[in-house]
């Protein structure tokens, strides 16, 4: 088993172990690499720089103390060799290593989905915000050249109008302003959890590995992106213009509401209960739950990298 205080090639013992093995857990030199892949046994062997490696032993089995190499598709825990012609046979089995490169896959489609859903979301908000303002000034423009034809008369009532309408807009306007405020929330929270996958990926392929993994899945599975809402829209319509009621002479001026299509609500997650990890998971590492396996029926204390 590789050792961290040493990048020397394990194989050769001479040359300087540029290369780290995931599967055997050791450092290569390049030559010993290259015949390493030549191996029938060994040629899809995974490979990373030793500079990128934190080499740290594989998680034990407690009962058996060997390296977990399996996963308990039945009881979902990560088990060993022992386990599996023992306390678990005839349950379903996966590899670690598989779950854990499927479960990577996975996060990485996922994050990318939300992050970009998000980006594109902004962009087009930004965009329908400008196009809101340019009709603003539309109907503004078009209240203005009304109120030019009555001249002084109805300049008073010009006026009033006219902020009606910017006090109106700007309240549906500051609607847009939240949403993509929200939604930039939404994109740092994705960026952060990119990052923080970006750390696991760094981190020794094992059972611990496995529980961080599942606990970015769900953190990555609750977070909402919000959808583009209906963008507000603004129209004025003209009356034919007399002496007899100034205020009558005007049209009327509609604008739409901002309307919100949201997943979720951003008051009520302040109050959200503790997460599934800190109500399950986390009472289980320290050893508070007792589990019981419906196959074999054994009841144990555990956690997910121990059978």
């Amino acid at each position: 088993m590789a050792q961290t205080a040493s990048k020397t090639c394990e194989i050769c013992v001479s040359a300087y172990g540029s290369q780290y093995c995931l599967e055997c857990e050791q450092y290569f030199c390049e030559n010993c690499k290259t015949f390493h892949k030549r191996q029938k046994v060994t040629k899809n062997h995974q490979f990373q720089s030793s500079s990128d490696i934190i080499p740290e032993g594989k998680s034990k089995c407690k009962e058996h103390n060997e390296d977990v190499s399996f996963v308990c598709n039945t009881c979902n825990v990560a088990v060993c060799s022992s386990c599996v012609t023992g306390s678990h046979t005839g349950h379903a089995f996966s590899k670690l290593m598989d779950n854990i490169t499927q479960m990577k896959e996975k996060d990485t489609k996922d994050l990318r989905s939300k992050v970009h859903e998000a980006t594109q979301n902004i962009k087009t908000m930004e965009e329908g915000l400008k196009a809101f303002d340019v009709k603003v000034e539309g109907a503004v423009k078009a209240i203005t050249e009304e109120g030019t034809k009555i001249k002084a008369m109805v300049d008073t009532c010009v006026a009033q109008m006219i902020a009606s309408v910017k006090d109106q807009s700007r309240k549906e306007k500051d609607k847009l302003t939240k949403i993509i405020a929200d939604t930039k929330i939404d994109l740092k929270a994705g960026n952060d959890l990119e990052k923080k996958k970006y750390e696991l990926d760094k981190t020794r392929n094992d059972g611990k590995l496995l529980q961080s993994l599942q606990n970015l899945t769900d953190d990555i599975a609750k977070l909402t992106i919000e959808p583009i809402p209906v963008f507000p829209n603004i129209q004025y319509t003209a009356k034919p213009v007399t002496d007899y009621d100034i205020k009558q002479l005007f049209g009327i001026f509609k604008i739409s509401g901002v309307r919100t299509q949201y997943i979720g609500n951003r008051e009520k997650e302040l109050l959200k209960p503790k997460s599934d990890y800190e109500q399950v998971t986390k009472p289980k590492e320290e050893g508070k739950y007792l589990l019981r396996c419906d196959k074999c029926g054994k009841e144990k204390r555990t956690d997910i990298r121990h059978p």
